[in-house]
């Protein structure tokens, strides 16, 4: 089962599934932020998570129309990795002790390779935005 999901946790499967990715996904993600909160604080993804704020910070500053120079990819990137981590029962499911939050884990280190760039642009922006206010 392991090798299964390290078979398919890979960076063409993240791309494909980011390609699905709509408007309602990243709702979705916006009105479960909590729960997501929740779930990057109780799993082994703790560390990541203050990516996991930063990433909604993008979504919500994009959403309200304040930081729109980012590309539809990385958006939708966030929304799939987010979307993933809520997703109790995935290619690994979460219940699985030890094991459950392996593919998590993955598609989050995935999907901050491809949007790094976006992400410090992101902040760059963030720490302009507080200077100017």
């Amino acid at each position: 089962m392991l090798e299964d999901a390290k078979k398919k946790i890979n960076e063409d499967y993240v791309n494909s599934e980011v390609s699905k990715i709509k408007d309602d996904d990243i709702d979705m993600v916006m009105t479960n932020k909590e729960a997501i909160d929740k779930k990057f604080a109780g799993s082994g993804l703790k560390k990541y998570s203050e990516m996991g704020k930063i990433m909604f910070g993008m979504l919500q500053d994009y959403k309200k129309g304040n930081f729109k120079q980012v590309p539809w990819f990385t958006i939708g990137a966030i929304g799939f990795a987010l979307l993933y981590v809520f997703n109790p029962l995935d290619m690994v499911p979460d219940f699985i002790p030890g094991l459950g939050y392996i593919d998590d884990f993955a598609i989050f280190t995935i999907v901050i390779r491809f949007i790094e760039t976006d992400l410090h642009s992101y902040l760059d922006w963030k720490i302009d935005e507080a200077r100017s206010a």
